[in-house]
């Protein structure tokens, strides 16, 4: 996981940023293609893309009496706290 950058590849996107950056009056096309191409280049390959819809499964609400009830104390035992007085 832990791995040490390339020297020169540090020194070539360093000097990427200092030619190409837009607060520098560069072009921020140019310059977010090739910071992309840079990135990608420096990124380690994996085995397969992860898919974009990964996270995208429904939601299922399992119902449980007990969440309930337990709830219900919670919130009962909360209004027992705002009705006392702090100063005894």
């Amino acid at each position: 996981m832990d791995r040490e950058p390339d020297p020169d590849a540090r020194r070539r996107y360093r000097a990427f940023i200092r030619a190409n950056h837009p607060d520098a009056g560069g072009d921020p096309e140019v310059f977010a293609a090739g910071l992309e191409r840079l990135r990608a280049r420096s990124r380690p390959q994996r085995g397969r893309e992860r898919r974009p819809d990964r996270y995208d499964a429904p939601v299922e609400v399992v119902p449980d009496a007990r969440m309930v009830t337990r709830l219900a104390g919670r919130v009962r035992a909360w209004r027992r706290r705002r009705k006392r007085s702090r100063v005894r």
